[in-house]
Order: C-alpha cells, then structure tokens, then sequence
C-alpha cells in the first residue's frame, strides 16, 4: 500500500479507474448477485419475527434494497466527510439479527418500531463515536489485516455451505443430491470459465456461472419464474411505513453492542480492500467510511431498514475479479436502488436457486481467505512471536464457527460481540499485537519455541561465492588447500569489514 494519499494525487488511486458504462453495469450486476441473497436475508427473518404478511415483508426487502444502494451510493462515490470512495457494496448488516429479534420478542421492545429507534438511536451515537475509531490504523498492520482477512473468508464458508444445500433447512429438499449437484456444477464452470475464457471472461466468471447456473435448474425444473409478474411493477419504499421509531432504553443500549461490532468489522473491511487493491487508507479515509456507514444506519430505518455495513462477499469479488474501480461499485448502488424501486426486477433476481450462488460463493468466500493469507506472507515471523499471534487469533476467531452455541449461556452482551467470528479474532488480534510488539516491557528474553520456529534460509549470492573444496571448521571458512578465508561483515554504517575473532576464542 505505497500510493499517494487521496489528497495528493487522487488521479493515480486504482479505485479510480472507470471502465465505461457497459462493464460497469456487468461487473456491478455481479456485485448484486452476489450479496442479494444476504441483503433479503436479514428483512425476510425479522419480517417473519415480527408477524407480517408476505406483501409487507415484500416492502420491508424493497426497503432493504433501496436503502443499501443509496448506502453504497454514498460509501463509494462519497460526500465531503462522508464515503471512503472504495469499491465497497453496502447493505443490512447480520450482526444485529439476533439482538433484533430478541427486541421483538420482549415485551418492552417495542416491536418493529423500537427495533428502528433503537438502530436510529444507536447509530446516533456510533456516528458520534467514529473519530475514536478512525485512529486506530496504526493498530492494524499486515499482522493484523491478514488474520481479519482470513477470519472473514472462512467465516462465510458455513453461508456458502447452507446455500450449496438448498438455503432453506425446513425443506426436505435441503441437503439433497440435486442442490449439491447444481452447485457443483455451477463451481465447475466458474473455474472452467477463469482458466478457458479471455480476460473478460474470466472476471466476469462468477456472473456468467449463476446466468448458466440458473439456465440449467430451469431446464431441470428446479427453479420458477411464475410468480415473476405477481405484484406491483413500480413501489417507491414509503417513509415510515411500519409506523414513527418508538426509543427504549434496554433495546437502545443493546443496539449499542451491534454497533460496536459492526464498526470493528466495517473497519476491517475498508482496511481489508484498501489492502486487495493496493491503496492508501489513513485514519480520515476510514473516518469518512465509518461516517458514511453511521449515517447510512441513522437514515435507513426512516424506509423501514435497519443497520448498514460493509458485505464481505463483496471483498472477496473484488479480490477474485481484480476489478479494482469503485465506480462498479457504484454501479450496483444504482442497481440495488432501481430494484428497491421495482419489485419485479428483485423477484427476477430472487428466482436464482440458492445452490448456484453457493457453487460461487466457494469460489468468493474462499478467496477472500486466500488474500488474507497472502497478507499474512509479508509479516515478519523472524526472532518474534508472530506466529502465536495468528495462530491464537485465527484458533479464537474460530470457535464460533465451529461451535455457534459456544457463548448461548454468556450475557446477551458477550454473546453478542463474539458471536462473531469476525469481530472475535480482530479483537484477539488488535490485543495480541498490542500487547507482544507494542507493550514490550515484561516480554521474556528467551526466546519461545514460536519465535524460534523460522525457516533457515541462505542467500544465493553467499552459496555461488564458495569453491570447490571450502569447508566450515569452529566457525571459520577455509579453502581446499586450509587457509582461512575472510568472512565479511556489515560495520554499523553498512560497510563491509574483515569479522574479527573475539580474543576469547583463541
């Protein structure tokens, strides 16, 4: 991450580049099919929580959908003070679904209307609170970048899993040969298509596989287009339709943990791209981001949406593609928004079966991991203890992929930070590096089997410089014939100099 800061030279940013009107809109339909599926996920389970019928959980996607493009919109393109013009795609967050749904089910909750106070009043106060966290990018080098990097790939992995399956746990399809067989087919072209195709091909691959994808489960009857025209054409998302934000303190202050988390992870993630496309992020780069994502939050419940943040999934495209502009991005904000205009185009969308976006989502989500362990080969593992750095954080972050019940009987706050396996290992992360590299006062002068533990390695020039017939003896280089030869060192001012044997040795 070498370029100029956005002040200087904003011409020469990656992010900058635009690719013209028709690979905008393929590259940035790309974007939406690959977080459609999370950005209706949200809405359709607290649509059901909270008792609606299907045509006002319709409203409360649309809303979704409105709302997370004009989020997009204002992340990528920006505002003075607002957007860190990166290719981020904004939508409904999941890492307040389940406080949300327990604010539906308690009775002092307030019901649909406290949970949209409760997201306007604890982005409120998040938005007041970003410039603490627009400091902190001194706090996540490679170190650090690489383990949240890597976390988030392999947290998705279980999504992806759910949606090769069938998405839908209830139905006696889920799990059944014919979802894992279109999935499978559905990655097998992604691949074929990235080693066969052109350059455009190849980044175009994952859209191209959901298009043939669904092509095939249409053919085969595994998927239905006849409810495509059942509904309205055109819906502008009506400002407080579910009725005016009611405020209670308990679900406010709940809200306020989601919103804790949901800075972490965005920080990670505006951290994370800038490290995919290789571009300077500063600490009032990600304060305009978190702004963005704050007021996005403050301003969405008013369509009947609830917290915005940066989709991962997304990172993941951008790495697989390498499509670096944000106006693709952007693109896809419009997309999102005309959708959120236009049912009709979201119930064409929806008919994707869910197994063709988890055949892509492998291919996605396992990328995002991969970049972060690209990530993690820069960091230095030499004479520290790095390595039980990522190897703590990593086995941390984890647990709750591996066991999602692991924390059900911690406090509801707990729960609801490591619930996480994001927020989890960029916690661990964050101290680790903080408390081995830069709290170094109590550090241990021996070395631990971790710092010890590097690969010896030797340059080649030092290897073509021996002869046939030099031989090491008590440290010391000789020739064939015995004579010793001179080993050059570095004196402190970087000069070579004869190494002079310590008179003890003698």
């Amino acid at each position: 991450m070498t370029t100029s800061s956005p002040s200087t030279s904003p011409a020469k940013r990656p992010e900058d580049e635009n690719l013209g009107l028709g690979a905008n809109l393929a590259y940035g339909l790309q974007h939406v099919l690959t977080m459609y599926g999370g950005i209706v996920a949200v809405p359709l389970i607290l649509g059901q929580a909270a008792g609606l019928n299907p045509a006002e959980i319709g409203l409360l996607i649309a809303a979704s959908l409105f709302a997370g493009g004009l989020a997009t919109l204002l992340q990528t393109l920006g505002l003075p003070f607002f957007g860190c013009q990166l290719p981020l795609v904004q939508g409904v967050s999941f890492a307040g679904v389940a406080t949300m749904g327990a604010i539906l089910s308690s009775e002092g909750g307030g019901g649909l209307p406290g949970v949209l106070g409760a997201v306007m009043a604890a982005s409120f106060i998040g938005f007041l609170i970003t410039p603490v966290f627009s400091r902190i990018t001194k706090f996540f080098p490679p170190l650090v970048t690489g383990i949240v990097i890597t976390t988030i790939g392999l947290t998705l992995m279980p999504v992806a899993a759910r949606w090769v399956m069938g998405g839908n746990s209830a139905s006696p399809e889920f799990g059944s040969v014919a979802n894992i067989g279109l999935a499978a087919l559905t990655f097998a072209i992604v691949l074929l298509l990235s080693k066969l195709g052109s350059a455009t091909i190849s980044r175009l691959s994952i859209l191209l596989a959901m298009v043939v994808g669904t092509l095939i489960a249409w053919a085969l009857g595994m998927t239905d287009f006849s409810k495509v025209t059942e509904g309205p054409l055109f819906a502008f998302p009506s400002p407080f339709h579910f009725g005016m934000p009611t405020f209670h303190i308990a679900a406010i202050l709940s809200m306020c943990i989601v919103i804790m988390v949901t800075l972490v992870e965005t920080s990670a993630d505006i951290l994370a791209v800038g490290e995919i496309i290789d571009t300077k992020v500063d600490s009032k780069r990600l304060g305009n981001g978190l702004r963005a994502d704050m007021a996005s939050s403050i301003l969405a419940p008013i369509f009947g949406s609830f917290t915005q943040s940066a989709f991962a999934q997304n990172v993941g495209l951008v790495a697989v593609t390498g499509v670096k502009s944000r106006y693709v991005v952007a693109t896809g904000g419009v997309i999102l928004v005309v959708l959120g205009l236009l049912p009709i185009m979201g119930r064409v969308i929806a008919a994707v079966p869910t197994p063709v976006l988890g055949g892509a989502g492998i291919v996605l989500f396992g990328t995002v991991a991969a970049s972060g362990i690209r990530t993690l080969s820069k960091v230095n593992y030499k004479n520290n203890v790095n390595l039980i750095i990522v190897a703590a954080s990593l086995g941390f972050g984890m647990i709750p992929i591996a066991a999602p019940t692991f924390y059900h009987h911690f406090p509801n706050w707990f729960e609801t930070i490591f619930h996480s396996g994001i927020s989890s290992a960029a916690i661990m992360a964050i101290l680790l590096n903080l408390i081995f590299n830069h709290f170094t006062a109590g550090n241990s002068d021996q070395q631990s089997v971790f710092a010890a533990a590097y690969e010896r390695t030797i340059q080649y020039s030092d290897i073509s410089a021996l002869r046939d017939g030099d031989y090491f003896k008590d440290g010391k280089l000789f020739d064939a014939e015995g004579t010793e030869v001179p080993v050059m060192e570095l004196d402190e001012h970087g000069n070579a100099a004869p190494r002079r044997t310590p008179v003890a040795e003698h």
